[in-house]
């Protein structure tokens, strides 16, 4: 299994499918980055030299933030908009859906499982 970034990518996926493995890297940035490597997207990862996989992480590390580094930024960014009280940050501090979905009948990944309110009858 090639380690890329600190993850193990599947060996048996085509490359330009195997990087999306790595945080921060989506299907456009793979198709670059191997643009940019001049490697074929349709090879798989186990059929990579080793040559070809150090000059992956080589272009990775230069070019994108990821793993570690962009899940602090994102974090720090929300940690921010909770701190100055901004909507979203107030969204995000009750978890709740931040961009302006409907909540009345969705979200349920964002708010759990349904807990029903309401009075219990007297007996």
């Amino acid at each position: 299994m090639p380690r890329i970034a600190g993850v193990d990518i599947p060996k048996e996926k085509r490359i330009e499918v195997a990087l999306t493995y790595v945080y921060g890297v989506g299907r456009y940035s793979s198709s670059k980055i191997l643009k940019k490597a001049e490697i074929d997207p349709n090879t798989k990862a186990k059929d990579l030299t080793d040559a070809e996989v150090s000059n992956l992480r080589d272009i990775i590390q230069a070019e994108f933030k990821f793993e570690g580094d962009l899940r602090k930024d994102i974090s720090m960014n929300i940690k921010r908009l909770m701190d100055i009280g901004s909507y979203r940050g107030l969204r995000h501090r009750r978890g709740l859906p931040v961009n302006g979905q409907r909540t009345k009948t969705n979200c349920r990944t964002r708010k759990g499982p349904k807990k029903t309110v309401g009075a219990k009858r007297k007996s």
